[in-house]
């Protein structure tokens, strides 16, 4: 796995540029090392997180909105205060119900989020 070394100790959001990754579906990378990453997503309603995989342990956590979550066969919507994990390898994604805010957790970090 290549390094991507870590970032600085202390992150201001305000400092942070979102990156468009999807209709409606912006995310800050917010700290990480090579075993952790913190990533902030914010949805427009309607926005979806495509169906996809990858290698990586996540949990997340809705700071703010309601989201329609898909975890390999199983839906639920979600509001402020949930969360969810999603274990290595397993589908899944979102429907942004009501304009919100997810804060992404990754281990180890997603490599494909620094390219």
């Amino acid at each position: 796995m290549k390094s991507f070394g870590s970032s600085n100790e202390f992150v201001s959001g305000k400092e942070i540029e979102w990156e468009q990754v999807g209709e409606g579906v912006h995310r800050q990378i917010m700290g990480y090392d090579d075993k952790l990453m913190l990533v902030n997503v914010k949805f427009d309603k309607g926005g979806i997180g495509v169906m996809h995989q990858h290698y990586h342990s996540q949990v997340t956590y809705v700071v703010s909105g309601k989201f329609e979550v898909t975890i390999g066969e199983e839906k639920k919507v979600l509001t402020t205060g949930d969360s969810f994990y999603i274990p290595p390898n397993v589908m899944h994604g979102a429907i942004c119900l009501e304009s919100g805010f997810l804060i992404d957790t990754f281990s180890p970090i997603r490599e494909d989020f620094m390219e």
